[in-house]
């Protein structure tokens, strides 16, 4: 059963904040630091929700998003940047990814998105709602 949650990122400082912040959310959460180690965990099939940066050493969000839709069977793409503006956040939609996030990350965003994209492989949906 898809449940987990595969981010990708070379910074593992945000894998370590991001870990914290979905704990509420019940998930299994893994890190990988390239491409190269995602497409060896994706293809395990294990993710709901594949959180990626938009640039990798190895690749780019664009690359995460074509190899899931290749292996994944359906896993939801959320793409994250620091530098992320409308313009951005419309071309990941229009190419087939299911959000952005953008950094810094907020606990409540963060948790929002995910449990949404989740929910699509949940039996039982969770409600997250965000601290304000």
């Amino acid at each position: 059963m898809k449940t987990g949650v595969l981010f990708v990122s070379p910074h593992r400082e945000d894998a370590t904040a991001l870990s914290r912040m979905i704990g509420a959310l019940s998930v299994p959460f893994e890190h990988v630091a390239n491409l190269a180690r995602a497409r060896k965990e994706i293809q395990n099939g294990l993710y709901a929700v594949i959180l990626t940066e938009a640039n990798l050493p190895d690749g780019t969000w664009l690359d995460v998003l074509d190899l899931a839709r290749q292996v994944a069977s359906g896993a939801e793409v959320i793409v994250t940047d620091a530098g992320a503006d409308a313009r951005f956040w419309a071309e990941v939609l229009n190419l087939g990814a299911y959000d952005v996030i953008a950094q810094p990350f907020a606990a409540g965003e963060v948790q929002r998105i995910l449990c949404n994209a989740c929910s699509r492989f949940a039996t039982e949906p969770k409600v997250i709602r965000a601290a304000g």
